[in-house]
């Protein structure tokens, strides 16, 4: 098999833009092994990965790459929440490229059998990152760039892809923005139950009465939820398009819940976005509003829970169809790609424990490895490797790392399994207070705290010292 020109233009339009100051993009594609590291199991097996191109600033052959490490989900998504990269580039004269992640969007290698035995099995950290950097070396051959230094940009997963490109292939990467990046995650002994903790905190710095009435909701619906008839009024105060029947789907309710205040927290974001959800600016603040002003704990505990569900458009919720358990607590999305990250969640990527009631506001589901190591030998016929994860991708071992750029978010609940102490001078770190999941790679904004604003300038004066090493 040869690699396809990677110039043949699949697309040129800006249809999939919702966003009216979005920019513009060329919509391309690149025929990939679909299996980079063994010549026999899938001979010349290829498929087409999509990636998206804008260069409008680049100064061919001079100007650098900016490339962004797709995460999981369809490649457009980031590129409509990833303003910086585009705020920069003319700054910079740089070709912007977004690589989209194998068995995300429109880059399934076997269509709708990409999720089924044996093809799953070629989902992995190493495929993608084989990719990403296949599309690289083919891109600076044909576009004369060989000369043309590489900066990875990227956020939560797509954050830790970055900070890989540079561990694994620094031939290739002259540097990389990793933003809420958890790559500590990875570390076979890494703690996991901070995260609910941190979503606690953000809710209780907004009020402490706050996390107290949630916690009191949540107490009352497990009692409700014990009387007979309860589960039919539970149904009705959350607007559920169909009623509660076992203590299962009450338990569902309950990761439900917990699920809109796990993306509340995630996207607090001071202005309001349509990223993952459409949420008003400060949603944290806003959902404790509702959970203060309404005089019923239960009810002022559905419509905050309503808000990051869109609650206004909706005449009753469909709870199955809204959240699907599956083996990352924080949630994997819906959709295809529910199942590409719960199949990555069941292998490489381990993520946070379950919530206590203890140590968070919310109710008692418990996750573990024991409940982990069950669940995706049901679902996928796997058993995680986490010592191999920690092998591969260096966990907390990345005393020789360098070119990268970690910052992370206080308001963030995933800070805590980032980097947040540089391990040598050559490996940048940035705290940004009052920040919530990689704010400093959206776009900038009149709402910007000051605080991402110097994260991004810092960022860039970053970008500037690599570059110019890269060509000296």
């Amino acid at each position: 098999m040869k690699v396809a020109n990677v110039l043949v233009i699949i697309s040129l339009t800006c249809m999939v833009i919702t966003c009216a100051h979005s920019v513009p993009y060329k919509e391309l594609y690149i025929d990939q092994y679909v299996d980079h590291f063994n010549f026999v199991s899938y001979g010349e097996f290829i498929f087409k990965e999509r990636y998206l191109v804008q260069d409008q600033w680049w100064k061919p052959g001079v100007g650098p790459i900016f490339f962004y490490t797709g995460n999981e989900g369809p490649i457009e998504e980031f590129w409509d929440n990833t303003g910086f990269v585009f705020d920069i580039a003319p700054e910079f004269n740089a070709l912007v490229v977004f690589a989209e992640h194998r068995f995300y969007g429109k880059s399934l290698p076997f269509g709708n059998k990409s999720f089924s035995h044996p093809y799953v099995g070629l989902l992995s950290i190493e495929q993608a990152l084989g990719d990403y950097a296949v599309l690289l070396t083919v891109l600076r051959d044909e576009l004369n760039a060989t000369a043309c230094p590489v900066i990875t940009f990227g956020g939560s997963y797509g954050g830790m892809l970055s900070a890989f490109m540079r561990f694994k292939y620094p031939n290739l990467v002259a540097g990389s923005i990793a933003a809420s990046a958890p790559i500590y995650l990875l570390s076979a002994d890494s703690k996991r139950d901070y995260f609910w903790e941190d979503v606690t905190k953000d809710f209780n710095s907004v009020s402490p009465k706050c996390v107290e009435r949630i916690q009191k909701a949540f107490a009352m619906m497990e009692e409700i939820s014990k009387k007979p008839g309860g589960l039919k009024q539970l149904s009705t105060i959350f607007d559920l398009c169909n009623p509660l029947t076992s203590m299962d789907d009450f338990h569902h309710l309950m990761g439900w819940i917990r699920n809109s205040f796990t993306y509340l927290a995630m996207m607090d974001y001071p202005y309001p976005t349509s990223f993952m959800g459409n949420l008003p600016g400060n949603p944290v603040k806003v959902a404790c509003g509702v959970i203060l002003n309404n005089t019923d704990v239960l009810h002022g505990l559905a419509q905050a829970a309503a808000i990051f569900y869109n609650g206004t458009a909706h005449s009753c919720f469909d709870i199955w169809q809204d959240f699907v358990e599956c083996a990352d607590p924080t949630g994997c999305g819906t959709g295809l790609a529910s199942m590409a990250w719960d199949y990555q969640a069941c292998t490489e990527v381990h993520l946070p424990s379950g919530s206590n009631n203890v140590t968070d506001m919310f109710p008692v589901l418990p996750f573990n490895d024991a409940i982990r190591n069950q669940y995706c030998q049901k679902k996928w016929g796997v058993m995680p490797r986490d010592l191999w994860s920690e092998a591969q991708f260096w966990a907390k071992n990345i005393k020789s790392a360098s070119n990268i750029v970690f910052s992370n978010g206080d308001l963030d609940p995933w800070h805590r399994g980032g980097v947040t102490k540089a391990p040598n001078p050559n490996v940048g770190v940035i705290l940004i207070k009052g920040g919530a999941h990689h704010l400093d790679l959206r776009a900038s904004n009149k709402e910007d705290p000051s605080s991402v604003i110097q994260a991004r300038n810092q960022e860039k004066a970053y970008i500037k010292k690599w570059i110019t090493e890269y060509r000296h």
